[in-house]
């Protein structure tokens, strides 16, 4: 029974998000520009572990950077400076979703490009397979309906 309960908790506990990466050290005292600051580091990637956000990585750069979004907050920086001084610092890598610019124009466009070539292959297949089903066999030579009546005959009276 205790193993049952150990086993439970360990789930549980592995089930929980990982959004108290955030230490109650940073954590700002207006509750708007802490909102803020949540917002901002979800859209910021952490540098270590590169699929997740700063907000959810536990990292120790994550928290620098983390602290480091606060700090600009605090300084009366907006988003849009915020994330551009991050973007100077880092590079555009730090942003868990590229901006629409012309260096990040191909990764934006793969993917319908790639929808749109396999949807064109698609349908090219079918109405390949569609003008082969139209095509009429050619009728069967003297030879081959004297062979077919033969085996036709020999099985009936086998039947």
């Amino acid at each position: 029974m205790r193993r049952l309960i150990a086993a439970i908790l360990a789930l549980a506990l592995l089930g929980l998000p990982a959004a108290y990466a955030v230490q109650p050290d940073e954590i700002m005292a207006d509750p708007a520009k802490e909102a803020r600051a949540r917002e901002l580091s979800r859209e910021l990637r952490c540098m270590v572990c590169q699929n997740q956000s700063i907000d959810d990585s536990e990292a120790p750069l994550a928290r620098d950077l983390r602290l480091l979004v606060r700090e600009r907050i605090a300084a009366g920086d907006s988003n849009a400076q915020v994330i551009d001084f991050l973007v100077a610092r880092y590079g555009e890598f730090v942003l868990l979703k590229p901006r629409f610019e012309r260096e990040t124009l191909l990764l934006w466009l793969l993917t319908p490009l790639a929808l749109g070539a396999g949807g064109l292959a698609l349908w090219l297949q079918i109405r390949r397979r569609g003008q082969g089903s139209a095509e009429v066999t050619p009728p069967l030579t003297p030879d081959e309906e004297a062979k077919l009546a033969e085996l036709l005959s020999d099985r009936a009276k086998s039947g």
